[in-house]
Parts: C-alpha cells; structure tokens; sequence
C-alpha cells in the first residue's frame, strides 16, 4: 500500500508543475490551484504528522488548545513558547507607531507587561472567539464547541454535527480570516469518529501540514469526550498554494522518502472538552526527516 504521506507530496508537485502563477495579498507570489483532498485513516493511532520534515506537533497541538479556550491575544501563547501568530500583531505596531522593534523584543513585551498586551497583542474575534463565543444578532453567545460535543454524545447521527468560524460580520476585525473555517463530524454505526475539515486557504509548504497535525489532535479529544474512537480525517483545501519562496524547499521535501506515521494517543481524559493539557498527549515513534525552514507570509 502506498504511504498515505504521498497524498501531500503529490499535491505538491501538481501545484509546482500545474499551479497558476498569482500575485496574492502578501505580495511574494503564490503558484496556486483550487481545489484538493486527503484522507488518512486513523484509527489504528497513527495521524498525519508528516516525516518528510520534521513538524512541530506539539505546537499545533498548544494552538489548538488555546483556541479552544476562546482567547484571542497572544500573550499566554507567548508565555507557552508559541511563536506562530506574532507576524500580524508585529507587523502592526510598528505601522502604527514606526518603531523598528525587533520581533524578540515585541514577544518579550507581550509577555511582561500586561497593558502592552491587551493594546498590542490582539488579534480581534479570530478563531477561539468564534468556534466558543459567536455572537448571534440577538447579543446572545454560542458555544459551538460545547454544542458539538453534546451532539456527539446523544444525537451522534446527526448531520449537522459542525462548526465554522466565517462570521462575515466580524471579518474585518480579524487580524487574519479563518482559514482552516469548517469542521463536520460523522459517527459511524461502530462507534468511530469521521472529521473533516475545509480549509479556503491552505499554504501547502507551512500552514497545512501543521493544521493536519491540529485537527487530529482535536478529534481524538472530541472521540474520548463522547465515548468514541476515532476514524478518518478528510481535509478539503480551496485555494492550495506554494509561495514562491518556498519552492526550492517543496523540491527539497518532494526528494524525500516518508517514513512510518507516528502514533498519538491520550494519557488522560478530563472531565471536560476544556480540560485538555500538552501533556496529555504522547507522540510514539515519530522519526521524521529535518526540519526545513522557510520564512511566513504576512
């Protein structure tokens, strides 16, 4: 059986042989297509952390954690040594106020001074906000996480068993749209959980393979909260890129060979959806290649 690694290796070689050469937002450039899909089995552990370069799992796992808790200022992210949403905070001080301040030098202020953080740190009603605190027309909150999980305890043959974080009426206020926007779940008659998860933008060579890693960490909590085990993750991409600074590393990790998945599994089940900790999650057997860097696009 061809390693389900391949999926994402030949992706990337259609965007880079076939994809359209576009001048997006940032400004770098992007080879883009529209429109793909993987699916990778989970149920015997394994999840798709990808081996061709090493990816920082527990990262992405303290992402989804924090946006669980609902927040949206970067300071206990900061504080837990998570560094991937300084770009955008950064970038607007010093717009607003021409400081030249070193990006070290901004996280370590973030981090100390309480003030500085609630001024410069926030990212506005982003991702947590919306999947714990969606504000409905009415001014009453909606805790579609919470929702979710009751779904899948006693109605798990639903099919409205999702939550998305496209609140057009606050995109504006966003430092960065949704990307990785809607999740479905499906309950299987055995009693396995089925994910899916649309993502409308997905930078191939840095955002996907970390928002991979994410989604399955999230759904072997949502399978434990309701008793299940977990199945397929299915991952839709809309507009599927490589910047154009990262060519040269997608050919890199194009040359090598994947490795055996590694294997996730949860020492601990809390009482609740929101008592989840880093340490409840152990990663077995992940012999990765070397890590490969490449700078962000903001």
């Amino acid at each position: 059986m061809r390693h389900p690694e391949y999926q994402y290796l030949d992706l990337m070689e259609n965007v880079l042989e076939h994809g359209d050469e576009r001048i997006d937002r940032t400004g770098v450039g992007t080879r883009s297509l529209f429109g793909a899909m993987a699916r990778f089995d989970l149920s015997d552990g394994s999840v798709p952390i990808l081996t061709t370069k090493r990816v920082y799992w527990k990262t992405a796992v303290k992402e989804m954690l924090w946006f669980l808790t609902g927040q949206t200022n970067i300071q206990s992210l900061l504080r837990d040594n998570v560094r991937i949403w300084s770009d955008w905070p950064l970038a607007h001080y010093r717009e607003q106020t021409g400081e030249d301040i070193s990006q070290e030098d901004f996280e370590a202020r973030i981090v100390a001074d309480d003030d500085f953080a609630a001024r410069w740190g926030e990212l506005g009603p982003v991702y947590g906000k919306q999947w714990r605190r969606w504000l409905g027309s009415d001014g009453k909150e909606h805790d579609q996480i919470a929702t979710l999980v009751d779904m899948l305890r006693n109605n798990p043959s639903s099919r409205r068993m999702l939550f998305h974080g496209w609140n057009v009426a606050e995109l504006d206020r966003m430092a960065l749209p949704p990307c990785h926007m809607v999740y479905q779940y499906h309950v299987t008659s055995d009693g396995r959980l089925n994910s899916l998860m649309f993502q409308r933008s997905a930078d191939l060579l840095l955002g996907a393979p970390f928002n991979w890693a994410g989604a399955s960490a999230l759904q072997l909590m949502l399978a434990q909260q309701a008793g299940l085990k977990p199945g397929h993750f299915v991952w839709f991409g809309g507009d599927v890129h490589l910047y154009s600074n990262h060519y040269e590393q997608a050919r890199e990790q194009m040359s090598r060979e994947p490795r055996p998945f590694p294997k996730m599994h949860l020492v601990r089940k809390p009482d609740s959806i929101d008592g989840y900790r880093i340490e409840d999650f152990v990663v077995e057997d992940y012999a990765p290649h070397a890590a490969i860097k490449a700078e962000v696009a903001v």
